[in-house]
């Protein structure tokens, strides 16, 4: 273990560091930070390491540990100041809580630190919520990985190729489509200045449900448009489709139901190719069945979301699914997995489940999406955004994040 004096001599050699009245009362926490960091970390107390906070070396940070029990809720107004200034530069926290209330859980969570760690420590609990920051961290980078080698920058110039973002659900009822109607909207709006253009398009051709969602009409003019793709354009694109609050535009799923057969792979590539020239987001929401035109619109796709639920159904349809994209030899590593439904920060016997169903199926869940409540129903019921109803929920605030992020590293590009 480094001393304090060694964190400021050797900043460049440390990656994080714990934050504590006095570290030693926190044996184990020291025990699983040598394990994991070596000797690439420090320790502080509190008022050390405010000071640290406002230091050039802090940005070198990866994370933060801070441990508090009982004895810490007087100094509660310093261990927010620590959160407010880590997150500002962009360091992740860690929370490792002795003994606290449940009012004083909450009241630290609500500074803003970003995940939350009993003590003692289960085991490896703090390599979990490590790995969980760096792959939060490493998220937009990730998620926006451009394959196809075109360019996925956007903004309100046309000289560019749109980022296509499907959304598939692996079981009925998972969200695919509140993931799918919300992020479009977040991405419309996440920028007040040079709003990008987003589009959404139902492919469920049989049951799509965003005209449902957005309180839009089917028209008949989206089935003369299936019928005949050879012959569309930006403008025959733009006549079939429906705005929302002149925020997004919506291709509905036609009026009468359609067999998936009913598309073929040019018909879906020669929309999306459309869609993603006239828009900056493209957003599709896809059919639960695979059809051979999934493999066209994975070949698009930037980031591929396919959603599953902590349950037997969703992880058996998720192996059949992943065995069907290697069978076919198809690009599955732009396949993003986000769980709906996730278990909630407390809910360790939960989020074991989850890191069991991941590790059996040999995948990372990226995305966790927490439960929305009945305020999810309601928002689908009146044919609303979650922005317009609840503005507060959880599931709008997770998905506000990653809208948000895309929107960041978007900005960053276009710039570069």
């Amino acid at each position: 273990m480094t001393s304090n004096t060694a964190l400021k001599q050797e900043p460049a050699a440390i990656e994080a560091c714990t934050i504590a009245r006095d570290i030693q009362t926190f044996d184990l926490l020291i025990e699983d930070m040598e394990q994991e960091l070596g000797e690439r970390w420090g320790d502080l107390n509190f008022e050390d390491g405010l000071a640290f906070m406002a230091e050039p070396e802090a940005v070198n940070l990866t994370f933060v540990a801070i441990a508090v029990d009982a004895q810490d809720e007087p100094n509660f107004d310093t261990v927010g100041d620590i959160i407010r200034s880590a997150k500002g530069l962009g360091v992740k926290v860690i929370l490792i809580a002795d003994d606290l209330s449940p009012m004083a859980l909450h009241q630290l969570l609500r500074m803003g630190a970003d995940d939350f760690v009993p003590y003692p420590l289960p085991d490896n609990a703090l390599q979990d919520a490590i790995e969980r920051q760096m792959k939060a961290a490493a998220a937009p980078t990730l998620l926006l990985s451009n394959p196809t080698g075109g360019p996925a920058t956007g903004g309100g110039g046309r000289d560019h190729e749109g980022v296509v973002l499907p959304v598939h659900g692996l079981s009925g009822g998972v969200g695919a489509t509140t993931l799918a109607v919300n992020l479009a909207w977040e991405l419309a709006t996440a920028s007040k200045m040079d709003a990008p253009k987003v589009c959404v398009i139902d492919l469920d051709l049989q049951f799509g449900t965003v005209s449902t969602y957005l309180d839009l009409p089917r028209r008949e003019a989206v089935y003369e448009l299936l019928s005949d793709t050879s012959a569309m354009d930006a403008e025959a694109l733009d006549q079939a489709m429906m705005s929302f609050q002149d925020k997004i535009k919506v291709l509905t799923a036609p009026s009468e139901s359609l067999p998936l057969d009913f598309l073929s792979q040019d018909d879906v590539s020669a929309i999306i190719d459309q869609a993603r020239h006239d828009y900056d987001f493209v957003v599709v929401d896809m059919p639960t069945t695979l059809v051979q035109w999934t493999e066209t619109v994975l070949n698009a796709a930037q980031v591929y979301f396919a959603l599953v639920e902590l349950d037997m159904r969703s992880a058996q349809n998720a192996l059949r699914f992943i065995r069907a994209l290697k069978a076919e030899d198809l690009p599955y590593e732009r396949v993003r997995y986000a769980l709906n439904r996730a278990p909630k920060f407390t809910d360790l016997s939960g989020k074991s489940r989850a890191k069991r169903m991941a590790e059996s199926l040999d995948i990372d869940i990226e995305l966790w999406l927490p439960d929305g409540g009945k305020q999810i129903l309601h928002s689908g019921d009146h044919g609303m955004p979650i922005f317009n109803t609840a503005k507060k929920n959880p599931l709008r605030k997770e998905i506000e994040k990653l809208a948000k992020s895309l929107q960041d590293l978007i900005a960053a590009e276009a710039t570069a």
